[in-house]
């Protein structure tokens, strides 16, 4: 048993030892890494090689889903920024006050989680931080300011991506062992997890605007005069704008779908705070203010001066004419729109999930194919559970497409400008598919190591990780759970891909010590994005946006902080649900 466990852990290993030892980029580490999984699957596992390679493009296709809709995302996003409707959002918000505290409320924790929700995969920080450096913000606290305020957000970015794709399809390779436990689909019990994960999220991130203000007015006052009382002040605008997110945000997981928390927590606390502070509620008495630019030290700015000509912000620029707040938004109304009536209304909801609308066809030995309204590949070369399919239409990435292109008629926008959004949109994919491919082609055969014919009975690598872990930390586990799914984000730089690589093994670990599983999975979903605090590639990118690559590691040093707070509060309320609430309120509470 203890030789399966070394075995089992070293695509990981070379994982965390080839990103975090020697800092490779994940286009060179994870083919690496998937080839160590290959090797191990085939060599310790007794895997078939044909069967390795129908584990791989279960990978392939569940990285091109998670890619449609990162397209989609990117396409929008940047369809917004060409017509100059970014502008325009922007605007609205940085004409409210000069107030760096406030600033940050606004910009750093509501436009950076709307972004997270809109777009997600590393966007919100590499958008938000030169749009608050171009107001005059060190370098430094701008990315420290963006990141650690969307991370409530990341739980459900790219329109609930990491809960659709992270959770939803890993899991139903468990779907037999949920229907036994609660009767429910993987979809009802993908949907509960995403309603667990709001929950905690409320309950620890709601204070995350403070949290940002207080980061940067300690860390960012003259170090003989650091304090931070100036982030006091304005508790109540920060606490505010918390709930006033946490509300909306916690309803719509629990009582809509996965896809729209971040984007509504967003959109409605960010409309009632903004519509307050325009009537004079919550702003400061005193502004506060960085110290003069003579006296900030060299680590705070980089290769791009603060509120400067060069910085790439296009949140600062008046290109076009202006046009009014609901036109800007309108795009991501309608988005929003159509996912609810294609979502809620059953009719719909059926036609586009069909896979009898299309064509199906078999080739010998290879296995059955459906091209339609579901791209599928089933009994991948003759293994019965080696399945996989795209909804293309279902999944958010056609539907945002289909806003963006909406959009272009809305703003008039001509082709030079349609070219470029989609160019940069193209262009931004490239890295992330080479990354995505090959780290999720990984965990599949991990996955799926344990069901191949001539497999040892003491099932995959994945779920030996997961049945140690539980028995070494046994009733402590839940107090650990949302550090696995940090530790895993932080490695690869995504919430989706660490739901992907530890969802089945938070469930199989929840199994194996009798716990409520949705609970320790929902607690999964919130460790995945409370690690992109510190994950290595959000913080390159978002130092890049600045010119201040050089300072991760200050970067991740400081932001430690918010991530041990996250996890000890999440930790502390997972204890709670999962051995205390069972017993107080069990009919909410005995959730297997």
């Amino acid at each position: 048993m203890v030789v399966d466990l070394i075995v089992a852990a070293l695509p990981l290993v070379v994982v965390a030892v080839l990103l975090v030892g020697l800092l490779w980029p994940a286009t060179r580490a994870m083919p690496i890494a998937w080839i160590v999984a290959l090797a191990v699957a085939f060599i310790w596992w007794n895997n078939p090689p044909d069967y390795l390679v129908g584990s791989t493009f279960v990978g392939v296709m569940t990285a091109l889903s998670i890619l449609w809709i990162v397209f989609g995302a990117l396409v929008l996003l940047y369809t917004l920024m060409q017509a100059g409707a970014f502008d325009r959002i922007n605007r609205g918000f940085t004409a409210i006050s000069d107030d760096r505290r406030v600033q940050i409320v606004l910009l750093a924790f509501f436009l950076a989680t709307f972004i997270e929700g809109a777009a997600g995969f590393g966007t919100p920080a590499a958008v938000v931080a030169p749009l608050l450096l171009a107001l005059g913000f060190p370098a430094l606290a701008a990315v420290i300011a963006a990141i650690i305020g969307h991370i409530i957000a990341v739980t459900y970015g790219a329109v609930g991506t990491p809960i659709i794709i992270g959770i939803r399809d890993p899991l139903g390779i468990y779907e037999d062992q949920i229907v036994a436990d609660g009767g429910m689909t993987v979809v009802e019990y993908s949907n509960n997890v995403a309603a667990w994960a709001a929950t905690y999220h409320a309950l620890a991130g709601f204070v995350m605007p403070l949290f940002a203000v207080g980061m940067v007015v300690y860390f960012f006052s003259p170090p003989g005069e650091r304090s931070i009382q100036p982030a006091l002040s304005v508790w109540p605008l920060c606490l505010f704008a918390g709930i006033s997110f946490a509300i909306p945000y916690w309803i719509s997981a629990w009582f809509i779908t996965a896809e729209f928390p971040s984007l509504i927590g967003s959109m409605v606390g960010g409309a009632i705070t903004v519509a307050l502070l325009r009537r004079g509620y919550f702003l400061p008495d005193d502004e506060w203010d960085f110290p003069p630019r003579e006296e900030w030290p060299a680590h705070w700015v980089g290769t791009i001066e603060p509120g400067g000509e060069e910085v790439d912000a296009p949140g600062v620029r008046d290109d076009g004419p202006s046009m009014s707040l609901l036109k800007a938004w309108s795009p991501y109304i309608i988005l929003i729109v159509l996912l609810i009536v294609t979502r809620v209304v059953d009719p719909i909801s059926e036609t586009i999930n069909d896979a009898a609308i299309g064509v199906s066809f078999a080739i010998a030995g290879i296995g059955e194919f459906t091209l339609g309204m579901v791209i599928a590949w089933s009994g991948m070369f003759g293994y019965e559970n080696l399945n996989a399919s795209i909804a293309w239409v279902n999944v958010p990435g056609f539907w945002l497409i289909l806003s963006a292109l909406i959009a272009i008629a809305i703003y008039d926008m001509s082709g030079e400008q349609v070219k470029a959004a989609w160019g940069e949109a193209a262009e931004k994919l490239v890295a992330p598919f080479i990354a995505l491919v090959f780290v999720i082609a990984m965990v599949q055969v991990m996955i799926q190591s344990g069901q191949a014919p001539g497999a040892p009975g003491a099932g995959s690598m994945i779920e030996i990780l997961a049945i140690a872990t539980a028995n070494a930390t046994g009733f402590a586990y839940p107090a650990i759970a949302a550090l696995i799914g940090a530790l895993a984000a932080a490695m690869v730089g995504s919430n989706t891909v660490s739901n992907i690589t530890f969802g089945g093994f938070q469930f199989t670990a929840a199994h194996e010590l009798g716990l409520p599983s949705q609970i320790i999975v929902g607690t999964q979903a919130v460790g995945g994005a409370i690690g992109n605090l510190v994950a290595i590639h959000n913080v390159v990118a978002a130092l890049a946006t600045v010119g201040l690559v050089g300072q991760e590691g200050r970067v991740i040093r400081l932001n430690l902080i918010p991530l041990f707070y996250y996890a000890a509060m999440v930790g502390f309320w997972t204890m709670i649900f999962v051995y205390i609430m069972p017993d107080v309120w069990p009919a909410v509470f005995d959730v297997y």
